[in-house]
């Protein structure tokens, strides 16, 4: 049986490649059919354990437990600080090589490694993202992992789920029709400049740019506005980042909305919003709890896009977890340029945790598309093709091991198609650098697929390691942007747009200049160009952009062409989702 990964990095890579209106080949899209049918064929065969069961087995007790159904629940805060004091179980870090269309498995193979653990007889628990619905609407694709290694219930997760998205999306649309109120019954905060957007969970290009205020009432002030789309939003960024409620209305309260005309800025504690927003995410904060398919505990929490946002669960639900298991299987969005950057640069550093191991993901058939060979011909045997796309993996171990300091295996995803002469070349060449590899077939075998790495995986969390930050906080904007770029990136500098030149100089005024930086990047290549994809020439990075997160505390440097509300493609899966007969949902996968 073909592997094939179901899960986040996936769906958005996809759903990317539509905006940029470079589809996916025909026979891609027939492989996938087929194996997503199986996907959901194996997630409704399989028998659940009730979520309090579930709950009990990790020690969540009756009365810190919401159940949401049989399957699903919230665990409430006061768990944490019950536990708050018992020794961290080791955190492990699931990432991967630049994504391609043929798909690397990280969702999967972070559950698989997770339930691997489990067959092993550890404690291990899982802390994923939430799935956003514009990728379940745009394409097929959903972001509860794929074949025997998935979270349940999937079709929940991957819609309405606990409602943490709505009520971001609500606190979110709160905050602005707070702004425009405040603006319609005269003004006087002195707004000039409102820079806080609208947003909604669905993918919608009309809404990037859009007039409000057209009714022709009395007093009523048009102006310009757009959308985001909600996980991309800053309440959600903030949502992943707080550490507890009061954390999160003050950050909430940091957020500036707007600008006087002497630039003074404005923000949403002076609007007197930040309360009623905190209320609406009151019940959203708690961490959402579910189980793998072979009953491994998994909690589902806040969902960040890696490419224009930090790209990591939340920090609750993680240090949570911390407390819950011995090992806890987490995973950062996209590449290790992006998503792991972001978690080991800003969460970490945050959140004051650190892995104890890091799992970089990869196919040998995405590191030969990587190595410039044809989809078409992927699955034919090509080791000079294998030999050109390895050094996109070894530049992202080599980040990990030697630029973080960080204890790094590399976990392939099997397929039927992979040759003995391929992988144990694989073997050998990272051999030579001194990591390890392993084999996994979690997508077939669940659990007892993934032993080998579970079984590495515990060896090499018992390894010192240590983490360094790609930069100081207390250097200026442009040189954080240069460190990230120069050392993760391999670029040879970064040009800086009249623009972005400007936005720094009036952030770094206001006093915001030692915060984290925050990267939108493409996912496809170490460049800001997504079609660079080896990376053999020289290059820089081009920032057109800089935005102020005060709430979330850190600044978005954009690059490219990046957007932060992405378009359906031309056939959307909406078209195909439905109940059947018996009031099954159809066309999820």
């Amino acid at each position: 049986m073909c592997n094939f990964d179901t899960g986040y990095s996936k769906v958005l890579w996809l759903y990317s490649k539509f905006i940029l209106y470079r589809p996916i080949s025909e026979i891609a899209q027939e492989e996938r059919k087929v194996i997503f049918v199986e996907d959901v064929e194996i997630a409704r065969s399989t028998k659940l354990n009730k979520i309090v069961d579930i709950a009990s087995k990790i020690g969540i007790e009756e009365e810190e437990l919401e159940p949401y159904g049989r399957y699903k629940a919230k665990i409430s805060l006061k768990a944490y600080e019950r536990l708050k004091n018992k020794k961290d179980g080791k955190l492990v870090l699931v990432t991967a090589i630049n994504p391609t269309p043929l798909g690397e498995g990280k969702t999967t193979m972070a559950i698989g490694l997770a339930d691997g653990l489990q067959e092993i007889g550890k404690k291990s628990i899982l802390a994923l993202r939430e799935p956003s619905l514009g990728p379940v609407f745009g394409i097929k694709g959903g972001a509860t992992g794929g074949g025997h290694s998935q979270i349940a219930p999937m079709e929940d997760i991957n819609l309405h789920f606990t409602g943490d998205i709505h009520a971001i999306t609500s606190a979110n649309n709160l905050l602005s029709a707070m702004i425009d109120n405040h603006i319609y019954f005269g003004n006087e905060l002195g707004f000039d400049r409102v820079t806080w957007k609208r947003c909604v969970d669905l993918n919608d290009r009309q809404l990037r740019k859009v007039e409000t205020g057209l009714s022709g009432e009395k007093n009523i002030v048009p102006r310009e506005d757009g959308f985001d789309i909600s996980v991309a939003s800053e309440i959600m960024a903030i949502f992943c980042l707080a550490t507890d409620v009061k954390d999160l209305k003050r950050r909430i309260g940091n957020i500036i909305v707007g600008y006087t005309k002497e630039n003074k800025p404005i923000t949403a504690s002076d609007l007197k919003a930040d309360g009623a927003l905190t209320v609406l995410l009151k019940d959203a904060i708690n961490p959402n709890l579910v189980q793998t398919l072979e009953h491994t505990p998994a909690i589902v929490h806040g969902g960040p896009f890696a490419n224009i946002a930090h790209g990591c669960n939340s920090i609750i639900a993680t240090k949570m977890a911390l407390k819950l298991g011995d090992y806890v299987i987490t995973e950062a969005g996209f590449g290790a340029d992006l998503g792991a950057e972001k978690f080991l640069d800003i969460k970490c550093r945050k959140a004051d945790i650190k892995p104890d191991a890091v799992v970089c993901v990869a196919t040998i058939k995405a590191l030969k598309y990587h190595g410039g060979m044809p989809k078409e011909e992927i699955k034919n045997e090509n080791i000079e093709a294998l030999e050109r796309g390895f050094r996109n993996l070894l530049r992202h171990v080599d980040n990990l091991k030697n630029k973080y300091g960080l204890n790094v295996i590399v976990a392939i995803n099997k397929y039927t198609h992979d040759t003995e002469k391929e992988i144990e070349f694989l073997r050998n060449k990272l051999k030579e650098h001194d990591i390890e590899l392993s084999l996994v077939e979690s997508w077939e075998k669940g659990g007892k697929g993934a032993t080998d790495l579970a079984e590495k995986i515990v060896k090499l969390t018992d390894k010192n390691s240590h983490l360094n930050f790609a930069y100081d906080l207390d250097k200026g904007i442009k040189e954080k942007i240069n460190d990230v770029a120069t050392k993760i990136y391999g670029a040879e500098g970064v040009e800086f747009s009249e623009e972005a030149s400007e936005q720094i100089d009036k952030i770094e005024k206001l006093g915001f200049g030692n915060l984290p930086v925050c990267i939108a990047k493409t996912q496809y290549s170490f460049s800001d160009d997504a079609k660079n994809l080896e990376c053999l020439e020289s290059f820089k990075i081009h920032v057109q952009e800089v935005i102020l997160k005060s709430g979330a505390e850190f600044v978005v440097a954009i690059t490219g062409k990046i957007m932060t509300m992405p378009g359906l493609p031309r056939v959307p899966a909406a078209e195909k989702i439905d109940l059947d007969e018996d009031g099954n949902i159809v066309g999820i996968f």
